[in-house]
């Protein structure tokens, strides 16, 4: 049962949001880089940056008003935790079960959200289910492949922005999310910051990208990387990744993290010989209407 001591405060002001909770985020920055950069995208370019549906946001606090847990949501993507005891998962659940939210999916640290998913099944009786499990990385030192592929690295421009915005649907098609971002819009705005850079082969053609989001709280996260089928195998996406890490390093991050499928073997593998290293496991949950 829900206790009295969590107490979770629901608001759609991301401001108020961020005054409360905003030192807790930045203490773990890699655990919380979701939260981190969604609230820096909202902050910057307003609340129908990512829908056109208002986010909301919530957190938990110690009597002495210490805050130990947030939630976000930005419609229609997942609602998003950070780590919560199984008794903040259960008082979570009641409370916007109450308020009559509903919610699509949950992801956030592994152990989190299945005590959240089981604790909405119990509910809503809406069935839980399983949809992704993904391990956070943070760089250690960087090993850039040798010999590295043919080619070079450079930053995407405007003139690359139907090319970036064709690999973004790809690549979401090929690890079957749906619901993403405008891809047109997403390439725009990434390419506007430096945050993609393409390898090209010596004749400069571009054959593999890697994003990287803007810096926040010192850390820089590493999204999307992306080959296209025929060519991979082939070194690509590790000197992709490798550029664009370099780069983030070059910009002063303190920080490089990236995320990935822990059913892909093939990426594991290649971001542990880049010099990432295990940092957490995460998990995404649906709840199929």
């Amino acid at each position: 049962m829900a206790s009295d001591a969590y107490d979770w405060r629901i608001t759609d002001d991301l401001a108020e949001f961020l005054g409360r909770a905003g030192a807790f985020l930045r203490s773990r920055p890699a655990l919380h880089t979701v939260q981190l950069t969604v609230t820096d995208k909202l902050r910057t370019h307003g609340p129908a940056a990512l829908g056109p549906r208002p986010p909301y946001f919530g957190w938990l606090a110690d009597e002495d008003g210490t805050v130990r847990a947030t939630i976000l949501r930005t419609p229609p993507y997942q609602l998003n935790l950070t780590a919560l005891d199984a008794g903040a998962a259960e008082a979570l659940a009641v409370r916007l079960a109450q308020d009559g939210y509903a919610i699509p999916s949950v992801g956030g640290p592994a152990e989190t959200v299945a005590a959240f998913a089981t604790a909405w099944e119990r509910r809503t009786q809406i069935p839980a289910a399983l949809e992704r499990r993904h391990r956070l990385y943070r760089l250690g030192t960087l090993t850039p492949p040798k010999p590295a592929p043919p080619g070079r690295a450079r930053t995407a421009t405007a003139e690359d922005r139907a090319l970036v915005a064709r690999w973004y649907a790809r690549f979401h098609t090929d690890i079957g999310e749906t619901g993403r971002q405008d891809a047109d819009r997403w390439a725009a705005a990434r390419i506007a910051h430096g945050g993609v850079t393409l390898w090209e082969t010596p004749d400069g053609t571009p054959v593999a990208m890697a994003g990287a989001m803007p810096e926040v709280a010192g850390q820089v996260r590493v999204a999307p990387v992306y080959t296209p089928a025929p060519l991979r195998g082939r070194g690509y996406a590790g000197a992709a990744t490798a550029a664009v890490t370099q780069a983030a390093l070059d910009s002063g991050a303190a920080e490089v993290l990236l995320f990935t499928d822990l059913a892909n073997p093939t990426s594991n593998g290649l971001y542990q010989r880049l010099g990432y290293r295990a940092v957490a496991d995460f998990a995404v949950y649906g709840f199929p209407a």
